[in-house]
């Protein structure tokens, strides 16, 4: 089986865990902490980073949209449509979540790893102001929600559940087409709410 080296509130590795799930592929996850560097994810990925897939053939696959894709050609397309334009549409769903995810987490580290009086206040407005206009977008416009997920469905309710992880009450605000998709999502989906990030 392969083994799946990941964090809990990692919005990636609740991606790929998610993704696994609805593919149908099981997976060992193993939860690590990545600022021990254990040997082994530097043995899997030189980076450090999770989430890492370590096939059963040993080989190592990263970053979450590789394994993402990885898992997608093992279950036989069950994440990303056939069809060019519904598959490119998926693509760009999950690189929009991801982005925002992104965004997030260099909010994050900047506070976690400076000390306050160091912390770059316009680095944080820069980040915060792209993960607004992300949501924005979707909130718009979500993206339909059918008896099929994709990928892109997937990186979008991870990033969603991530930003309620670390910034409850402060992205929600505006945004209720948005809430109602997560909640839509989550009674549609209930198998995959245990593997939010948290």
């Amino acid at each position: 089986m392969p083994r799946l080296l990941y964090a809990p509130a990692s919005p990636y590795s609740a991606k790929v865990r998610m993704a696994a799930h609805y593919a149908g592929i099981p997976l060992d996850a193993v939860t690590v902490e990545t600022s021990a560097e254990p040997a082994e994810l530097i043995g899997a990925n030189p980076l450090g980073k999770i989430p890492v897939l370590v096939t059963d053939e040993g080989e190592a696959v990263y970053d979450s949209r590789a394994i993402v894709q990885y898992l997608n050609r093992a279950s036989g397309g069950r994440l990303f449509s056939r069809s060019f334009a519904k598959r490119t549409e998926a693509e760009r769903l999950e690189a929009l979540a991801d982005g925002i995810a992104d965004c997030a987490l260099a909010h994050v580290y900047e506070r976690r790893s400076r000390p306050e009086a160091v912390v770059h206040q316009p680095w944080l407005d820069k980040q915060w102001t792209k993960i607004l206009r992300g949501l924005d977008h979707l909130n718009a416009s979500p993206p339909s929600l059918g008896k099929k997920l994709t990928a892109g469905h997937i990186a979008l309710r991870s990033t969603l559940a991530y930003l309620d992880l670390r910034f409850a009450g402060k992205w929600e605000k505006g945004r209720g087409r948005l809430r109602r998709w997560a909640a839509r999502f989550d009674q549609k989906f209930p198998e995959l709410k245990s593997l939010l990030p948290s």
